[in-house]
């Protein structure tokens, strides 16, 4: 799997170019710092190391879809969803890739540029693209803007309801009647208190937590799903779907490869950038071990509770057993402790122009940034309330925004980039890319249209 991963950028020239590009970007950082600089002091002074980059990574790869997965299986099939998780993930590293590659050729053709995040890729690799797609280039970045923002706004508020749902189920089986809007706002105040940090190297202890939270709580579950007695026959389940399972399945794992957001901003915090993507680096080792994990989770989950298992597999745990109650509450504390690292990229991108057009935010802007985020906060609780179910919400935030974010915008900066250089789009490179689009449209297409239908159903 790790050399299959690496076949997601084949070309060695290529490869060479981008290390030309990452090694000039690194000499940018030393020679066009601008002086007096506060913002980019602290960043440098606060750089983070490979193993804080895969801590992020893993941790805003996986979260509430990795507990999804016996769902995502369950649309999938047990040898559909095997075989189209890894074709999946190789897609969304490539794209990465694509994504990191049209950031560095932004930054080398910007004068005095240092790194861009993935709205202000967008607009520069447009505005520096062919001439009848230069105008489009704000509009391009407003559209990622959206996309990133409900994408992130989307999993805060579904991070909300898993919390919930886990412990209302623990504190119902020990006589603590209270409804689970109550019980959403308990943990309410907790989540306010780690969304004020704002800085990455701040967060990576909050972050590492939330890791060996989540892989308790997954170890524990898969655990006493073997524990419960002889596994059932694969043959009592399906091994592929179609239709809208299938449709459902896409959306699903969208969802749960939910860190391409993350990607730029976790490589321009970095104290060596290349390292990010080199053949061993963060991106490649990182979504092997999160593929590896996924594939074994919703496998084992669905061959254990079949069309039985919930939107998150915690949830088919035996609530009377003391050892499941204990299970829920970590792994509710381990989706809670990620909340913080989605909510940063969302506030990374709401905070710029919100300081750039009210004076207010010029003249106090550590008060008016945290209004702004106990604003934020507040609508992601107001959203997860009315959240009927949580697999639904997952397939259709996974279908449209993350399939438009992971595949097709990638993808269409790689067109923009090529159209300029001699040769750039060959027919491999053209056809390639053009499968990819495929593939995304019809995820949007079929994976939205499905999910709107039943959540619809549920609200009658």
């Amino acid at each position: 799997m790790g050399k299959v991963l690496n076949i997601t950028n084949p070309n060695p020239n290529q490869q060479q170019q981008q290390q030309q590009l990452e090694q000039g970007q690194q000499q940018q950082q030393t020679e066009k710092q601008p002086n007096g600089d506060v913002e980019s002091t602290v960043k440098r002074r606060h750089a983070t190391t490979v193993l804080e980059a895969c801590v992020h990574l893993f941790k805003g790869s996986v979260g509430a879809g990795l507990f999804a997965m016996g769902d995502c299986f369950k649309n999938g099939g047990l040898f559909g969803s095997t075989i189209m998780l890894p074709i999946i993930a190789i897609m969304c590293v490539h794209c990465e890739r694509l994504l990191i590659n049209g950031s560095l050729v932004a930054v080398s053709k910007t004068p005095g540029a240092i790194f861009y995040d993935y709205p202000e890729t967008v607009e520069k690799c447009f505005e520096y693209g062919p001439r009848p797609l230069r105008c489009m280039s704000r509009a391009m970045k407003l559209i990622v803007e959206m996309f990133l923002c409900v994408t992130q706004f989307g999993f805060c508020a579904i991070y909300f309801v898993f919390i919930t749902e886990n412990l209302y189920q623990v504190l119902q089986q020990n006589g603590i009647d209270i409804s689970m809007s109550m019980v959403m706002l308990i943990t309410l105040l907790p989540a306010m208190i780690p969304s004020l940090m704002t800085n990455l190297k701040y967060i990576s202890p909050v972050s590492m937590v939330a890791n060996f939270a989540l892989l308790f709580g997954l170890i524990a579950t898969l655990t006493i799903a073997f524990s419960e007695g002889p596994m059932p026959s694969i043959t009592e389940r399906s091994y592929f779907t179609g239709g809208t399972q299938l449709s459902l399945f896409f959306g699903t794992a969208l969802f749960s490869y939910e860190g391409i957001a993350l990607v730029l901003p976790l490589r321009n915090s970095m104290g060596d950038p290349a390292k990010f993507t080199h053949r061993f680096g963060v991106l490649n080792v990182t979504m092997f071990f999160i593929t590896a994990i996924f594939i074994f989770t919703g496998f084992v989950s669905y061959l254990r509770w079949g069309d039985y298992v919930e939107g998150s597999i915690t949830l088919n745990l035996e609530v009377e057993e003391v050892m499941s109650q204990v299970v829920k509450i970590v792994a509710a504390l381990g989706v809670f402790f990620g909340y913080p690292i989605q909510f940063f990229v969302m506030m990374k991108i709401l905070w710029p122009p919100v300081k750039r057009g009210y004076s207010c935010a010029q003249k106090y802007p550590i008060t008016v940034q945290v209004m702004l985020r106990f604003i934020m906060v507040m609508l992601t609780f107001g959203v997860a309330l009315v959240v009927p179910q949580l697999s639904l919400f997952i397939s259709l935030i996974g279908a449209f925004c993350s399939t438009s974010l992971a595949f097709v915008i990638p993808v269409l900066i790689d067109f923009v980039i090529r159209t300029q250089e001699p040769k750039g789009l060959g027919t491999l490179i053209y056809l390639k890319n053009i499968a990819i689009l495929i593939i995304a449209v019809l995820g949007i297409v079929t994976g939205t249209y499905q999910s709107i239908v039943e959540i619809v159903n549920q609200f009658k």
